[in-house]
């Protein structure tokens, strides 16, 4: 028998509209309100989910 590392990766999505002088200022903006846990995702921000063998090993 052999064992695997399978990687379940998920993918999160939201657009989050702010207003700012500059593209650099917006991020930033966005940013810190996601450091703050203003913008938590969720499971309705669900996007795919990908599943790949990462590297095999024998056992």
């Amino acid at each position: 028998m052999k064992k695997y590392s399978i990687e379940v990766l998920e993918v999160l999505s939201r657009i989050v509209e702010v207003e700012a002088s500059a593209e650099e200022d917006a991020i930033e903006q966005v940013r810190q309100m996601y450091r703050k846990c203003d913008i938590v995702l969720d499971d309705s921000d669900y996007k795919l989910t990908e599943i790949s063998v990462k590297d095999e090993k024998s056992e």
